[in-house]
C-alpha cells in the first residue's frame, strides 16, 4: 500500500503594520490545511526581502504602511512579484490602482468570514491554474509627485539609463522609473525589446533601420527620427533578433 502523497502547501505572507490585524488575518489562514504561513511582516521593506527570499505563493498586503506603502512593493518587486497578491485595507478608494497594479483581490476591512473565504478561493484557483505559465509583464507603475501612472510596455519605444533610474521614452512624453537597466533587461519581453548598449534598450517594433555613421559605427534609426548608438557588444543580439543574416551585415 503506497502512502498518501502529502497535498502541495500553499506558502502564504501576511503583510500588514498593525499587529492585531496580522493577527487576525493568520486565526482565518490557519483553518485552511492548504494554507502554510512561511512569515508575518510588519513594514514593507520588511516583506520584500521576504518576498524575495522565501517566494511565497500567496501574499495579504496592506495598503498603507510607513516608508513603503503596498504599491511601493509591488513596483519595487518587478519580476518577483508572488502568483496572488490581495489588498486588505480599511480605505476603498485604492481599490482600482490595487488592480492595475496586479492585485487579484481588494479585501475591504472589516470583512466577514465569507467575504475572506471567497478572496481565498480566489487565489488557490489562480495559484494552481497559473502556476506553471510563465508571467508577462504588461504595464511599469511610474511614481510622480502625489500620483501613479501605469504605462503600458507596449507604449515604450526606448529606454535609456539616467543614474540610479531608467528614463522611459514613449511618445512625447519621457518617464523616470527607479529601476536598474539589468532589471528591465530581464523582466521586459525579448521578442520585442533588445539591449542594444549598456545603458539603451530598444523597442524592435519601433526601429526602422539602422545605418552606419561617420566613425564607422553603426546607430539603430527608430520611426520617431530618433538615433541611438549600437554598441559593438550587442550587435550579434541585435542582429539575430531582426533576423538580419550574417552577408548583409557586417
Amino acid at each position: 500500500m503506497q502512502p498518501e502523497e502529502r497535498p502541495t502547501m500553499i506558502r502564504t505572507l501576511v503583510v500588514d503594520d498593525e499587529p492585531l490585524a496580522r493577527s487576525s488575518l493568520t486565526v482565518l489562514l490557519r483553518l485552511d490545511p492548504e494554507i502554510e504561513i512561511v512569515s508575518e511582516c510588519g513594514s514593507g521593506m520588511e516583506a520584500l526581502a521576504e518576498i524575495r527570499s522565501k517566494k511565497p505563493d500567496l501574499v495579504f498586503l496592506d495598503v498603507q504602511m510607513p516608508e513603503c506603502d503596498g504599491f511601493n512593493v509591488l513596483e519595487l518587486l518587478g519580476r518577483d512579484l508572488p502568483p496572488a497578491v490581495v489588498f486588505v485595507t480599511a480605505y476603498d478608494q485604492y481599490a482600482l490602482r490595487a488592480f492595475e497594479a496586479g492585485a487579484l483581490d481588494y479585501l475591504l476591512k472589516p470583512f466577514d468570514n465569507a467575504r475572506f473565504d471567497r478572496a481565498l478561493g480566489r487565489a488557490k484557483e489562480r495559484i494552481v491554474h497559473g502556476k506553471d505559465l510563465p508571467r508577462k509583464m504588461e504595464r511599469l507603475a511610474i511614481k510622480s509627485v502625489g500620483q501613479i501612472w501605469f504605462l503600458k510596455i507596449s507604449e515604450i519605444d526606448w529606454i535609456e539609463a539616467a543614474d540610479y533610474y531608467a528614463c522611459l521614452h514613449a511618445g512625447t512624453r519621457t518617464h523616470l522609473l527607479r529601476r536598474s537597466m539589468s532589471e528591465l533587461d530581464e523582466e521586459l519581453d525579448h521578442a520585442v525589446f533588445c539591449r542594444i548598449h549598456r545603458s539603451t534598450i530598444v523597442n524592435l517594433d519601433r526601429v526602422r533601420g539602422l545605418e552606419l555613421n561617420e566613425d564607422g559605427e553603426y546607430e539603430v534609426l527608430l520611426d520617431n527620427g530618433t538615433r541611438l548608438r549600437l554598441s559593438r557588444r550587442y550587435r550579434k543580439q541585435l542582429r539575430s533578433r531582426l533576423g538580419v543574416r550574417d552577408s548583409n551585415y557586417p
